[in-house]
């Protein structure tokens, strides 16, 4: 197996996991957030969505999926533009309402921009520097896997938080 397909792989089970988590959640689920606190399903999908489309889109020198293809306009969020999530408040995290259907659309345009990337790598790229901000340097090997582990984590979570509704558990 090529390391590419070993990261396509993996970015397929995102993928998997999205749709069965938006999977027949209903909008009350959507947003209710856990102990009261928690990040609902609604922001959790939002935020691995822009997380994966700002850092592979950086990385392959590509236009955002959220602004490109206008899913900015389309959610209408009172954040900014290139807002991802980061730091949220509470506030912020309750502002982020969309129906699953937009979520999921969203979450597939990513997808398939970072699947149409991935699959033109070769083992060679994964050495090349996307980010000095950082020391060390952040490798594009270092940077997909990163995104890979925090939209895993970030949709294990919307998980969980469904399974906690009583009409998903």
């Amino acid at each position: 197996m090529k390391s590419n397909e070993l990261l396509l792989d993996c970015f397929g089970r995102i993928r998997e996991t999205v749709a069965a988590v938006l999977e027949g959640v209903d909008g009350e689920t959507l947003v209710r957030r856990p102990a009261g606190t928690g990040n609902s399903i609604a922001w959790l999908i939002w935020h691995l969505s822009r997380v994966e489309d700002a850092q592979v889109a950086s990385a392959a020198g590509l236009q955002q999926v959220w602004t490109a293809q206008e899913f900015a306009g389309r959610f209408a969020l009172p954040l900014p533009e290139r807002d991802t999530g980061y730091g949220h408040s509470t506030e912020q995290v309750d502002a982020v309402k969309a129906p699953p259907e937009l979520l999921l659309e969203y979450y597939e345009a990513v997808h398939r921009q970072t699947v149409e990337f991935v699959k033109t790598l070769g083992d060679g790229d994964f050495d090349r520097i996307v980010d000095r901000r950082w020391d060390p340097p952040v490798t594009l090997g270092v940077r997909l896997v990163s995104t890979i582990a925090d939209c895993l984590q970030h949709v294990g979570q919307a998980a969980y938080a469904k399974g906690l509704h009583p009409s998903h558990g």
